[in-house]
C-alpha cells in the first residue's frame, strides 16, 4: 500500500440580540380725590391767600388720602414681583395648563434601558456538547470543500456523506482521486491510472463520525479543547490507525459551531487541512454515489 495514497485517504475521511401659573400684578384703581367746596363770600374773594388754619387743615386731611392710595398703586406696579399671585384657572376651563407629571412619572419615562448581559464563556463540556449536537443533527451532510495536502498541494471538490459509514469525496479535476467508502470498506481510486486500494473503515481516522450517534467523549481520546475569537478546536486521538496512531483538529465555528476545518496529523507526521462550506444537512445523496465496482 502507498503511502501517499493512505496520508490522502486519511484527510479524506476525518469528517463529518409644576406648572408653575404666572405672577399677574393687579393694577390699583385710581381714587378719585374729592375737592371740598368752599364757600364763596365776601370775606374769602377779598382774602384768597389767606385761609384760615382749620380750613387748611381739612383741605390736607382730605387730599392725603388719596396721595396715599396713588403712591399704593406705583408700588404694585413697579413691583410685579410682590404682587400677590392670581388664582389658578378652574379645573375645565378652556386655556387651563395640564398639570406637570410627578416625580415618579418623569422617572419613567426617562430611565434608560437595561443594558443586555454578556454572553457567558463557552465551556469545555459545552463546546463538545456542541460538537456532537451538530454531528447527530442530521445523518445526512453534502459541502463543497478545499483540501491542502502535506506538500502544499491544493485540490477541491464535492463531499457527500450519509451515516452510517457511507462517504464520497469527488475531487475536480485536475486531481485524478476520488474516495468512498460504502459502510464496511474504503476504496481510493484514481482515475487517470485506473487502480483501486480497499481499506477497512475501522482502519482509518475519525471512523467514530460514520457512526449512527456520535458521542466524542466516549468514542474517542479528547486531547485539548481550545476556544477562541477565530473558533473552536478540538484535539482528537486514534491510535487504531492503519500504520499507528493519528492525531485529529475539529474546527468549528464559534457562533453557529458548524463545522469550518478538521486537520489530520497521520502516523508519517504529514498533516492535511480540509476546509468545508456551503454545508447542507438536508439533502439527501444518491444511494449509488457509495457504490464501490470490486
Amino acid at each position: 500500500m502507498k503511502y501517499v495514497h493512505f496520508a490522502a485517504l486519511l484527510a479524506a475521511l476525518s469528517i463529518a440580540v409644576p406648572a408653575a401659573a404666572a405672577n399677574v400684578a393687579r393694577a390699583a384703581r385710581p381714587t378719585q380725590g374729592s375737592v371740598p367746596a368752599v364757600a364763596e363770600n365776601k370775606a374769602a374773594e377779598a382774602k384768597p391767600a389767606e385761609a384760615s388754619p382749620v380750613e387748611a387743615n381739612s383741605r390736607s386731611a382730605e387730599v392725603k388720602p388719596a396721595e396715599e392710595k396713588s403712591s399704593d398703586a406705583k408700588a404694585l406696579t413697579a413691583k410685579p414681583g410682590e404682587a400677590k399671585p392670581a388664582d389658578p384657572p378652574p379645573a375645565g376651563k378652556k386655556g387651563a395648563k395640564p398639570s406637570a407629571q410627578g416625580p415618579a412619572s418623569a422617572a419613567a419615562t426617562i430611565a434608560p434601558a437595561p443594558a443586555p448581559e454578556p454572553e457567558k464563556p463557552l465551556t469545555r463540556a459545552e463546546a463538545i456538547k456542541r460538537a456532537n449536537a451538530f454531528f447527530n443533527a442530521s445523518p445526512v451532510m453534502t459541502a463543497d470543500f478545499v483540501q491542502i495536502g502535506g506538500d502544499g498541494k491544493r485540490s477541491e471538490g464535492r463531499l457527500h456523506v450519509q451515516r452510517a459509514g457511507r462517504v464520497r469525496f469527488e475531487y475536480a479535476q485536475p486531481a485524478t482521486m476520488e474516495v468512498v467508502a460504502d459502510g464496511a470498506q474504503v476504496a481510493v481510486r484514481d482515475r487517470k491510472l485506473n487502480t483501486q486500494d480497499l481499506y477497512f473503515i475501522t482502519q482509518t481516522p475519525l471512523k467514530f463520525l460514520m457512526k449512527d450517534k456520535i458521542d466524542l467523549e466516549k468514542d474517542v481520546t479528547l486531547e485539548d479543547v481550545k476556544i477562541d475569537d477565530s473558533g473552536v478546536t478540538i484535539a482528537l486521538e486514534d491510535k487504531a490507525t492503519f500504520g499507528g496512531t493519528s492525531h485529529v483538529r475539529l474546527i468549528f465555528d464559534p457562533k453557529t459551531f458548524k463545522l469550518k476545518q478538521w486537520q489530520v496529523k497521520d502516523p508519517q507526521g504529514y498533516e492535511t487541512l480540509i476546509s468545508v462550506f456551503n454545508i447542507d444537512q438536508a439533502k439527501v445523496p444518491d444511494p449509488t454515489l457509495f457504490k464501490i465496482n470490486k
